[in-house]
């Protein structure tokens, strides 16, 4: 509040006085809200992504036609609800447009027609508004009384309470209709503004500006006939105005009332009472026309900020329903389900799927879907194991956004979901240097895995990924196995966490611990090759496949058979973690011992290496022609299996 109060002086010293628009302020309460710190809104690239081109979850779930709509929309992502009844009210809403089809396409065509009431109604209250914006607003008003009479005859409570909050303001929409024209100019003097027939004094005035030469010819011809004079014209110069010229011939024939100007050679001049006050009100017409144009329009944006408080109102709830009617159509599109929401403290999806991910796949390919089951009591944490690239991380983020989803009032991408509301989601995944605060990679994430473990509660969804690869193997086993255990172990929360790691040794701990699971994103060897089935099973996995991940990557055939062979070597007489080592060659020998073997090329003990160096040997350079050299090169290509 003193913030807010602050902001409100330097707005006024700023000579912003003008802030009738501004009718109330209100806190973000915290205990209405699930938890999502700045780590969190940016690991799920909520509404913008670090990588340039990639899709974030804003634009999967905003489908909004109002710019209000798509600012709520945002506000919604990053302050889910974990209240149930609201929740439920506003998945209610989604449900019944989902499952009318005709009335939510009329109501996409209404909202379509609606403007930015917020900043609309805000220009009125500074008094910056033009004529085509509040014609515009007008616009807007008219398709409040469609909406309510298209959604008022339903049974959701929560529906019909926003149709009866929803003002038509017809008073207003009456008064711009009267005050002003179908098509204004968007500013005063560019064109017409206020309706015919509203003022007199303006419609006069406009029919001396438009018809001022035909009143000249009616007035020639009216003292034509009255002097008798069909010689006789009015005409116009700098000098003197508008006057009448008589020719020397008929000067006798002029009238008393008539006022002698100018004495030519051949001609009088005259001006008449009636010339002189059409020349007056014609050469100051067209200024009196924007002066009357600009009181009246001034008159009329007064009387407008009347309605400021109701048309604000208007524009929360259209933008509450311009979202409730983008989830409906996303959950139409890509065949999202209904949650259901409850005060337990179970975790249940099936067959959960990437809400982004999956927009993103090859036409015909269809997302591996998964299910994940967490609670305090059984199944408190999975610990995920699998190789790069196998969808660990997409599993993690998918539980995160699915929950999150689910308790923004959205439906979801999954067959069935039950979530037990959670009041704080917690993600650590991939880090960065800091280089700005003198921050290493590992110093990032153990600052952000703090911050987490230091404010869990039994109600926390907690998403860890890698933890520890910033340091050296030991640390980070040691680091990952102790916040594991603490997460387990903690007397005061038991949050439901996805641990997803590289590090096997971590499979051994749900044998001293009763929560923790293992599970595995299970992959088929082919040979040299692994064919990533992404589907989450239990049990751990024993392999890292990191080796055929350089090789899928393109990595040198050299430099993979080298990893090959010294992993190999270290796993022969590499000790696990919590085992005895003695007489066992520890890593640092291993490594050494592989750095002294010869690394030339053609000396490796390699049968390929041997068949491609006599194959180059047997070679005459001088003698082969281009395309045979090219016939060579293949079948040496051929050798090493490329």
């Amino acid at each position: 509040i003193v913030a807010a109060g602050a902001v409100f002086h330097y707005l006024n010293e700023n000579q912003h006085q003008k802030l009738g628009h501004i009718t109330a302020i209100s806190r973000i309460e915290e205990e209405k809200y699930v938890l999502l710190d700045r780590f969190t809104i940016r690991n799920l690239e909520l509404v913008y992504s670090t990588n340039e081109n990639a899709r974030t979850l804003a634009d999967i779930l905003d489908k909004t036609y109002t710019p209000m709509g798509g600012r709520m929309m945002k506000r919604w992502m990053v302050l889910p609800l974990k209240d149930e009844k609201p929740i439920n009210e506003r998945l209610d809403v989604v449900d019944y447009l989902t499952k009318n089809e005709e009335i939510s396409f009329e109501l996409g065509q209404r909202l379509r027609e609606i403007g930015d009431l917020e900043r609309l109604i805000s220009k009125v209250a500074v008094g910056k508004v033009n004529p085509k914006e509040v014609m515009h607003l007008r616009r807007t008003l008219l398709q409040i009384q469609p909406i309510k009479n298209l959604l008022q005859d339903n049974k959701i409570a929560s529906l019909k309470k926003m149709m009866e909050q929803l003002n038509t303001c017809e008073t207003l929409i009456q008064l711009i209709e009267t005050n002003l024209c179908d098509e204004p100019a968007g500013q005063i003097g560019k064109g017409m503004i206020i309706r015919s027939g509203f003022h007199q004094e303006l419609d006069d005035l406009r029919e001396i500006s438009f018809n001022g030469k035909d009143y000249l010819e009616r007035l020639q011809e009216r003292e034509a006939e009255r002097t008798g004079i069909p010689s006789l014209k009015v005409s116009f110069n700098n000098v003197f105005g508008y006057y009448i010229e008589v020719r020397n011939t008929h000067k006798d024939k002029v009238p008393e009332d008539w006022i002698r100007k100018q004495t030519l050679v051949s001609a009088e001049r005259y001006i008449t009472e009636e010339l002189k006050e059409y020349e007056s009100k014609i050469l100051g017409a067209e200024e009196k026309i924007y002066a009357i144009e600009a009181r009246l329009f001034q008159d009329l944006v007064f009387g407008m900020a009347d309605y400021i408080h109701p048309i604000q109102h208007n524009a929360t709830v259209i933008a509450r329903l311009d979202c409730l009617f983008s989830f409906s159509q996303v959950a139409t599109e890509n065949r999202y389900n209904r949650p259901e929401i409850n005060n337990g403290l179970i975790l249940d999806i099936k067959n959960g799927r990437h809400p982004v991910i999956e927009k993103r796949l090859a036409l015909g390919e269809e997302y591996i879907a998964n299910d994940v089951l967490l609670d305090n009591n059984s199944q408190q944490i999975i610990m995920i194991t699998g190789p790069n690239m196998s969808g660990k991380s997409a599993i993690l983020r998918q539980t995160a956004l699915i929950v999150l989803m689910a308790q923004m009032g959205c439906f979801v991408p999954a067959d069935a979901a039950k979530i037990g509301l959670v009041d704080k989601i917690f993600t650590r995944v991939g880090a960065s240097d800091n280089i700005s605060s003198g921050e290493s990679t590992f110093m990032v994430e153990m600052n952000e895995t703090a911050s987490i473990l230091n404010n869990i509660s039994d109600r926390s969804l907690i998403l860890l990924d890698e933890i520890g690869r910033g340091t050296s193997t030991y640390d980070g086993i040691s680091i990952a196995w102790a916040i594991a255990e603490f997460l387990h172990e903690n007397p005061k929360a038991k949050s439901k966490t996805l641990f997803a790691t590289h590090y096997h040794e971590l499979n051994e701990m749900h044998k001293r611990f009763e929560r923790i699971k293992n599970y595995n994103v299970s992959v088929k060897e082919m040979g040299k090759k692994v064919l990533f089935l992404r589907k989450l099973v239990p049990g751990g996995s024993a392999h890292s496949f990191g080796i055929h991940v350089a090789r899928m990557a393109g990595m040198p055939n050299f430099v993979v058979q080298r990893a090959e062979q010294v992993l190999k070597d270290l796993e022969s007489s590499h000790a696990s973690v919590g085992s005895s080592s003695k007489g066992k060659k520890t890593t640092k020998e291993v490594l050494n011992e592989s750095a002294n073997m010869q690394l030339s090329f053609f000396q490796l003990n390699d049968p390929v290496l041997e068949n491609i160096h006599e194959e180059l040997i047997s070679i005459d350079i001088n003698t082969l022609t281009p395309v045979e050299a090219l016939m060579k090169l293949h079948e040496i290509k051929k050798l090493t299996g490329g």
